[in-house]
């Protein structure tokens, strides 16, 4: 799980939990008889953070039955906010911090961070004109801020009629199930079936991007990135 996120003196719930494939042990591991307890407890540590993931999203369905507003008939969620949380071109800055749930941009040859990815999806369009326009999708929605679904919608608006250059997905690619930009898993309701990765879909991810974007398919690429900070120039 992803650490808190400082941003303007408070402190900002990471939620993402990650799936990721065992490491290479030929790059950089303990070889054969070099700190063979070491090797173990990595393998252990992967291993949980896999099941941790897959459990978190097959659990989703089941938390609804259980939750006050399933128990009482209530519509399982709501948008509590009535725009997108983003900035828009006017107020382009030289760098900018993209946590979960965010969508800024930033003027040509400037540097979008996106802090502590994990299980998280990174969409960044770059424009002809030099600029990025960031969106951080979050598997679980962060307070106050966009679902999954809401996302590549405000990300759209953002980039509005501006030619585009490129299309960038990065993170957790393997967490991920096409249909989360669609429909975000905290608008399961009760006795609905939550779809669950089978394994990284990066065709799939790069369509749902390319649809919810309205821009060409060939413009997305898709890439799995280890955890931590994602800087892009």
């Amino acid at each position: 799980m992803g650490s808190g996120v400082t941003d303007g003196g408070r402190t900002r719930p990471a939620v993402c939990l990650r799936a990721v494939a065992p490491p290479k042990w030929s790059d950089g591991w303990p070889r054969s008889g070099h700190l063979p307890h070491l090797v173990i407890v990595a393998k252990v540590v992967i291993e949980l953070k896999r099941v941790i993931a897959t459990l978190a999203v097959a659990l989703v369905g089941a938390a609804t039955l259980t939750s006050p507003s399933a128990a009482a008939g209530i519509a399982p969620y709501e948008p509590t906010h009535t725009g997108p949380r983003v900035v828009s071109s006017l107020a382009a800055l030289a760098s900018a911090t993209v946590t979960e749930g965010q969508v800024k941009e930033v003027a040509p040859g400037g540097v979008i961070t996106y802090p502590s990815v994990t299980s998280c999806l990174t969409v960044t369009v770059r424009l002809r004109g030099g600029g990025l326009a960031g969106a951080h999708a979050s598997l679980f929605q962060v307070p106050g801020e966009l679902r999954s679904d809401e996302i590549l919608g405000a990300l759209k608006q953002l980039v509005g009629g501006r030619p585009v250059a490129a299309i960038e997905v990065r993170g957790a690619v393997g967490a991920w199930h096409p249909s989360y930009f669609v429909k975000a898993l905290e608008s399961y309701g009760e006795g609905e079936q939550v779809p669950i990765p089978q394994g990284p879909d990066f065709n799939g991810i790069a369509q749902a991007v390319s649809r919810g974007l309205g821009l060409p398919r060939g413009l997305v690429t898709v890439e799995d990135v280890p955890d931590g900070d994602q800087i892009i120039r």
